[in-house]
């Protein structure tokens, strides 16, 4: 287990476990505690994650049949050298997209 120190835009400072196997791990700075400080801010690590839910969102909702709902699941990990990556599941990144007709709608697929 690795303890990784990340600081918010606001100066928050948020301790997290890192899995010890992270992805393009480069040395960081260690605190006298013993907890590494991350390279980029929390903020800079989700800016990129809500970038990729933003454009999936939009995407979907440009659809000829636009869904009544969308849900998008982005597994999120945080990483000591680039703040925030999209976590992988088994082995391939982990984006799961649920769109939702209700019944009723002119627009739906069965229409």
């Amino acid at each position: 287990m690795e303890l990784t120190r990340f600081i918010t835009e606001d100066g928050v400072e948020v301790i997290v476990e890192t899995g010890d196997d992270e992805p393009a791990i480069i040395p960081v700075a260690r605190g006298a505690d013993g907890i590494a400080d991350a390279a980029a801010t929390l903020d800079s690590g989700l800016d990129r994650i809500t970038a990729v839910a933003g454009t999936a969102v939009r995407r979907l909702r440009a659809m000829a049949q636009r869904p009544d709902e969308i849900t998008v699941e982005l597994g999120v990990r945080l990483n000591a050298s680039v703040g925030a990556v999209i976590a992988r599941s088994e082995s391939e990144g982990h984006l799961a997209v649920t769109l939702v007709w209700r019944s009723g709608n002119a627009d739906t697929p069965d229409s």
